[in-house]
């Protein structure tokens, strides 16, 4: 799943493009992956893009006042085209969802691999009218986010930290991969409770939370779209790894699995050496 550092490249990638061309056609492969009807896709056709920017995932096209909103969910992805295809997206008839084209005949696809759908578009007056966007928390990469506020959210929460992270009503853009970078770097179990943190593990939280997403922002940097997933995969020390060595402390990386998901973590750097035992087969250690 793309995450703030993936999304941000995308935008970068796609301002760099779009912003001051002209949309010519909006092309549905997917009926059920538009989740607004009014305004309609032809809203578009014949405006040009004044600005690309991201709410937490959340990809935001400013078409002339208009915004075309999509988040990427677990399994899509945008394809760029320097020309995109003449033929036309047939619904129903590939991982196309959506097409979009320019009026220097670039554009691009958002496509969904797999059965379970979560890719989601959205043609709005307002990013606001967005759920999804009108909920999140604070970006954790603002310039204004401190440890102060950072010290606020997590104060008094009987919460697992990992899932902290990851809620988007509490912070914005990061999800399973990152929250697993960013526990390891600050050495924290990720079934640690917010509530108990010490001020220092706090301040070494926050402290990872934006060096750790300042770091991937700056490697996906200038990257073809095409290119963000690799170079996601490539700067995990933890997260994907499991059954690999640690490259902070050379110990074995692990693996927690839930019903739909999994973490990785380091039993050296993150729990005092102490696995944390499968929640399908045992209560979780501490």
């Amino acid at each position: 799943m793309p995450e703030l550092p993936e999304v941000q490249a995308l935008v970068d990638f796609l301002g760099g493009r779009t912003v001051g061309r002209v949309v010519t056609d909006v092309e549905l492969g997917s009926i059920a992956v538009l989740k607004t009807f009014d305004p309609p896709p032809d809203a578009l056709v014949g405006s040009p893009i004044d600005a690309v920017s991201r709410h937490g995932k959340f990809v935001d096209l400013d078409v002339d006042g208009t915004h075309l909103i999509f988040h990427l969910a677990r399994a899509g992805w945008l394809r760029w085209y320097d020309v995109v295809p003449a033929t036309r997206v047939r619904p129903g008839k590939s991982p196309i969802a959506l097409r979009l084209r320019l009026d220097d005949e670039s554009g691009f696809d958002l496509t969904e691999a797999g059965t379970k759908k979560g890719l989601a578009a959205y043609i709005v007056r307002e990013p606001a009218e967005v759920k999804g966007i009108a909920t999140l928390g604070p970006d954790p990469m603002a310039d204004n986010f401190s440890l102060e506020d950072f010290a606020a959210i997590l104060q008094g929460r009987r919460t697992q930290v990992k899932g902290l992270l990851r809620d988007q009503s509490v912070l914005a853009g990061v999800g399973n991969a990152y929250s697993d970078e960013v526990l390891h770097a600050a050495q924290l179990s990720p079934f640690a409770l917010a509530a108990s943190l010490t001020s220092e593990q706090v301040a070494g939280l926050y402290e990872a939370l934006r060096t750790t997403l300042t770091a991937a922002v700056m490697a996906a940097e200038g990257k073809p779209a095409a290119q963000l997933k690799d170079a996601k995969r490539a700067g995990m020390n933890v997260h994907g790894r499991t059954g690999q060595t640690c490259p902070v402390c050379g110990d074995v990386v692990s693996e927690v699995s839930f019903a739909d998901s999994s973490l990785q973590y380091c039993p050296t750097c993150q729990t005092g050496g102490k696995p944390l035992a499968d929640r399908r087969m045992s209560r979780l250690l501490r």
